[in-house]
């Protein structure tokens, strides 16, 4: 022990200063790229042109821009374009060898948008978004058309390859053209830009701001049929949020003929503003999208809390006014469950969660939005009473719901489980009965969330569980017990463990463990069997625990389209229902969160067409079951590597 410590010390004291590293210009970047961007993937790649969309909207909506063209070529080349005031390129006056324009390029925390002298309000805001793409690029031609004169330079992974070169003059073009290709060492050569998302992406901008055209392209050579999406097209959307709005209803029937939307400026004259269009849809799915400073706040923040408390207060006040009791009970929850919602915010410094934005800070939001939804809805409602009492009615019958679940989960109930305590993160159907009700447990939030998009409200559940959950057939019961993936399982089951089972207070008919259709899916799998197996035995005896089978390809042929479980399975549809003429087109899921929540209802959830996989044991076959189990999931990894090897020979196209 003592050698171990001294020669620890010694090894310490070859740390010295000159292990000290310093990262100069965009060298952070390219060595921590997920830092700034949030990740190396696809949506990191993605991110890419939503910084550079930011800037154009920055332009567009103080009133300098009036369209940004989206350009997507071949070779995953993206050029965005706007008719700006371009970016400065005299000198900067800290750095007199350098234009402004290679400052900001070149130069972290570089921009015109740390003041409000040229921006009251903006999306890019850390004045690093510019420079992280150039850094992430390996080719980059940025062009500024400024005072009549056409400017151009070009970098490679953030360093010029030549100084500042004058094009000579040009006299109907301004604006800023930034043209990029993404850096392979940084992105892979895998990994390319998707057109539908992009064009998602761009539509979205469209609406936040209806002073602006986008024109967006894409060469014809890089669509498919299931894109959907036009070759050309200019994004132009007069009616803003409503637009949008109608857009994500399609057609649905709503509660109200009409739905709520308003605006509002800032009172102060400081850029500031609220948009916002509301609807409640009759099926009862909803979604909720907010942005600030036309940035997509994915994870929500202080001005979603506006949202929901404004739209809560104004509805309860509205209650009170007609004599309904009951609306004092309504909280937020019931009021944005199946209302779908979108929310755009305006504000002079905001304060974003990281740099990719994905959630609003900032503490004035909250109040603001509030304020303004609750006074405009306060009318609204009042300015049509048939309407206000229709959707009061309808949020009222949600409160009525969730206090009757809340009960029932105090009182316990009687067919279906009767425990009291409900783990926060499961999904759980409306059925009061145990009989035809089914519960499934996805791998992760992002599957969890397609599930839920995907389920039948009244039979079907979702428990996301994180991961892999622990092998209990090594653990001992003191970290089992401790384990929260399945101390939450346990709950959500509520029919207790080993000799504290109770079938009859089983929550649901069917358990179908939900994963993706590869190795990390077979594997999760694998380790939940073997939970029941040792913990709930009976309950795979009753015959309650199933496997379902999610596609991993789909296959198409101009009007014919199927669903392939393996390879396997695809081989045989190409040989038997893929043999006309015609392109073939065959795409790999990722996993159950990538897919369509369409798609994973109609191959993997919905009764009427998905397939189960029943988990049974036979009476014969129990010992060798219990020896099996033993040796691949036991404590003796020697027996896993005797087993591999006795097998390896048999398996056959591994999905590693």
């Amino acid at each position: 022990m003592n050698d171990l410590f001294d020669r620890s010390i010694d090894l310490n004291s070859d740390y010295t200063a000159e292990d000290i590293e310093v990262l100069e210009g965009l060298e952070p970047v390219r060595r921590r790229p997920a830092m700034y961007i949030g990740s190396t993937d696809v949506n990191g790649l993605h991110h890419l042109v939503a910084e550079l969309l930011d800037n154009a909207m920055d332009e567009a909506v103080i009133g300098q821009a009036s369209h940004i063209d989206l350009d997507l070529e071949a070779g995953d080349w993206v050029t965005v374009r706007d008719n700006g005031r371009g970016i400065p390129v005299d000198p900067h006056p800290k750095f007199k060898k350098k234009s402004a324009l290679e400052v900001i390029l070149t130069t972290l925390h570089s921009g015109g948008k740390f003041s409000s002298k040229v921006y009251q309000t903006a999306g890019g805001l850390h004045g690093v978004g510019l420079s992280v793409v150039n850094a992430l690029a390996d080719h980059l031609i940025a062009e500024v058309a400024r005072d009549r004169k056409l400017w151009v330079q070009e970098y490679c992974r953030g360093v010029p390859k030549g100084k500042l070169q004058s094009m000579g003059a040009v006299s109907n073009r301004r604006g800023t053209t930034i043209r990029f290709h993404p850096d392979p060492e940084i992105f892979g050569t895998k990994a390319g830009f998707q057109p539908a998302r992009l064009y998602r992406m761009a539509r979205s901008k469209a609406y936040l701001f209806r002073g602006v055209k986008i024109r967006w392209r894409v060469d014809a050579k890089l669509l498919t049929k299931r894109d959907g999406i036009p070759e050309q097209e200019v994004l132009h959307f007069p009616g803003g949020l409503g637009d949008q709005l109608d857009a994500i209803l399609d057609d649905r029937t709503t509660l109200m003929p009409s739905p709520f939307i308003g605006e509002v400026a800032s009172a102060n004259g400081n850029g500031g503003r609220v948009e916002w269009a509301v609807s409640w849809p009759e099926d009862g799915e909803g979604c909720l999208e907010t942005y600030c400073n036309a940035v997509p706040t994915t994870r929500g923040g202080s001005h979603e809390t506006g949202l929901r408390n404004g739209l809560t207060k104004a509805i309860k006040a509205y209650g009170e006014l007609v004599g309904n009791r009951r609306a004092q009970q309504i909280t937020a929850e019931d009021v944005m469950d199946g209302a779908t919602a979108i929310l755009s915010l305006f504000l002079r410094d905001p304060q974003f969660q990281g740099q990719t934005k994905e959630k609003l800070g900032s503490p004035e939001a909250t109040k603001l939005v509030e304020t303004t939804i609750k006074d405009h809805f306060d009318h609204w409602l009042s300015g049509d009473p048939e309407a206000a009492n229709v959707l009061l009615d309808h949020i009222v019958a949600r409160t009525g719901e969730r206090l009757q679940r809340r009960q029932a989960r105090e009182m316990s109930r009687k067919a279906a489980g009767r425990r009291n305590r409900l783990p926060g993160k499961l999904t759980d159907c409306t059925s009061s009965s145990q009989e035809g009700t089914e519960i499934f447990l996805v791998e992760g939030d992002s599957a969890g969330g397609s599930a839920k998009q995907a389920r039948r409200r009244d039979t079907q559940a979702i428990l996301p569980l994180r991961g892999k959950i622990l092998n209990v057939a090594t653990a001992s019961a003191q970290k089992a017990q401790a384990n929260q993936e399945i101390h939450d399982l346990a709950q959500a089951l509520g029919c207790g463990i080993r000799d504290q089972y109770d079938d009859s207070k089983l929550r649901y008919e069917r358990v179908i463990i939900m994963t993706d259709a590869d190795v990390d899916g077979a594997h999760i799998a694998s380790l939940l069997i073997t939970f029941f197996y040792q913990e709930m035995p009976a309950l795979i005896e009753n015959g309650h625990l199933f496997l379902a089978q999610p596609p991993l390809y789909r296959i198409s042929q101009g009007p014919v389209t199927a669903y392939a479980r393996n390879d396997a399975h695809k081989e045989e549809l190409m040989n038997t229902s893929f043999t006309g003429r015609g392109q073939i087109e065959i795409s790999r899921f990722k996993g159950l969160g990538e897919m369509p929540a369409a798609q994973l209802r109609e191959t993997t959830m919905d009764p009427e067409n998905r397939i189960l996989v029943k988990i049974v044991i036979p009476k014969d076959e129990i010992e060798s079951t219990a020896k099996q189990i033993d040796d691949l999931m036991g404590r003796r990894p020697e027996l896993r590597l005797a087993f591999i090897q006795k097998n390896a020979e048999k398996a056959m196209d591994l999905d590693v």
